[in-house]
């Protein structure tokens, strides 16, 4: 910008001497730097004089807002009653999750929580922790990887299909899928969800699409994968076309990569100074869905979803090529996200971190670890739940503890005794790190109905 701008030219233009200035001063180093002062002054000037034509406005929303009806900024206080909760499997969870969900359960838009039996503690809710409240959305309630999510496709090849073809198998999944933070597709392909508009108008989504672009069809770290197993059909639905049996199967579990951390990143920061919260709670931030950043958060979010799906259909279709066969069923779920539910007869925002959506009828899998089944599920609807299962079989012991006390022989003999080949992967994910599966399944089955298994045998992790 020609010369510097201050917040003395906003209060000559009229500007209020309030917030107002520090937020359109912010927007304008933030995305007018490139442009000369006086373009950027009749673009403040403009807002100044009707800024009810850009409330919603992806740049000048938060300034048109501020003239309007600022945004309170009040220390929240924590109620003394918790809202109503009920915990599955209580005696298999750790007392820190315990106590975070108590805590989120205090806070004034707190409607009713549950705690799945593979919970355990994370930031802000805890893994396996879902939360309703009122209208607000934590963006610590939907966790750091946005649209985290798991998708199995299901090939009409029987399980004998492995027999012999392993080394191949594994190359499939070398060529075909990439990992971490540095790892991209050297063929890109493009996504309809690449063209959103969200992309144009939002500043901060339009600074990330080249990351999401070149990111497209990878996976995280941590604990993301992609493997192929045997898919073990006890019931099938009338729309599958297909019979009870086993099945060749691929798994894939992974979010919104790059684009996600910095939608949660952003939004967190914004809360955090929105909604200051006693220390203990500060991870639980909320913004309310009737400001600026409550929508432009929960439009984010939802394109971080639909990418993250974007990037699992991207890796299926990819090694479905790679095998000269189409998947005959696809089984999907998210389960870090919140989505606008009915409570007892009231529209609440649900927050399920590491949880499973599980409404009546409504299908996802809950994956076990490296060497255990994963359980391919129908809901059951259960109130009590919030409509929600498990996520997985939950950690037993933290990334820490597990290279405390876990040797990369210890695992690798263990992946050997039930046949299971590793393509990278980390101590901190062995089998071992995680709960009995079969213990889980049995604390939910008030939750869901089991319709399969999912069994790994070839299994892509990051380094």
């Amino acid at each position: 910008m020609g010369s510097k701008f201050s917040g003395k030219d906003l209060i000559k233009l009229g500007y209020p001497k309030n917030n107002t200035v520090n937020i359109a001063l912010g927007l304008i180093h933030r995305y007018r730097k490139k442009e000369k002062k006086e373009r950027a002054l009749q673009e403040v000037k403009e807002v100044l004089l009707s800024p009810e034509k850009f409330l919603g406005d992806g740049t000048w929303g938060k300034v048109a807002e501020g003239l309007i009806k600022p945004v309170e900024v009040r220390m929240q206080q924590l109620k003394n009653q918790r809202a109503p909760f009920t915990i599955f499997g209580e005696n298999e969870i750790d007392e820190l999750a315990k106590r975070q969900l108590y805590d989120a359960l205090k806070l004034p838009v707190a409607v009713q929580g549950a705690l799945m039996p593979d919970a355990h503690g994370g930031y802000g809710l805890p893994i396996g922790g879902v939360l309703a409240t009122e209208n607000a959305v934590i963006p610590y309630g939907v966790g750091v990887d946005i649209g985290c999510r798991m998708s199995l496709s299901i090939f009409d090849l029987p399980a004998s299909f492995f027999k012999g073809k392993d080394f191949q198998l594994q190359n499939i999944l070398k060529e075909n899928t990439k990992f971490g933070m540095y790892e991209t597709h050297k063929i890109k392909h493009d996504h309809e969800v690449l063209e959103r508009r969200e992309f144009r108008d939002l500043p901060l989504l339009k600074s990330l699409h080249d990351k999401a672009y070149k990111q497209l069809g990878s996976s995280g770290g941590g604990n993301h994968f992609v493997e192929f197993g045997i898919v073990h059909l006890e019931t099938v639905r009338p729309e599958w076309k297909i019979a009870p049996g086993t099945y060749l199967g691929v798994l894939s579990h992974s979010g919104s990569r790059g684009l996600g951390a910095n939608i949660a990143k952003h939004y967190t920061y914004l809360a955090t100074k929105q909604c200051p919260l006693p220390r203990n709670v500060q991870h639980l931030a909320w913004l309310d869905l009737n400001t600026h950043d409550g929508q432009e958060y929960w439009i984010a979010m939802n394109l971080a979803g639909d990418y993250a799906k974007a990037c699992h259909d991207d890796i299926h279709r990819r090694i479905a090529k790679a095998l000269g066969k189409r998947p005959v069923v696809t089984i999907e779920n998210h389960h870090n996200f919140a989505w606008k539910e009915i409570v007892d007869g009231k529209e609440v925002i649900v927050h399920r971190k590491g949880a499973t959506p599980a409404q009546e009828g409504v299908l996802g899998i809950i994956p076990g670890s490296m060497t255990a089944p994963g359980f391919i599920v129908e809901g059951k609807g259960n109130p009590l739940s919030l409509q929600s299962a498990s996520h997985g079989a939950g950690r037993l012991l933290s990334r820490a503890q597990c290279k405390g006390t876990i040797t990369k022989s210890s695992m690798t003999k263990e992946l050997e005794n039930q046949g299971v080949t590793l393509i990278g992967g980390a101590v901190d994910e062995a089998p071992m790190a995680y709960k009995n599966i079969h213990t889980v399944m049995k604390l939910q089955d008030e939750l869901v109905n089991v319709l399969g298994t999912f069994t790994p045998k070839i299994v892509r992790m990051d380094k």
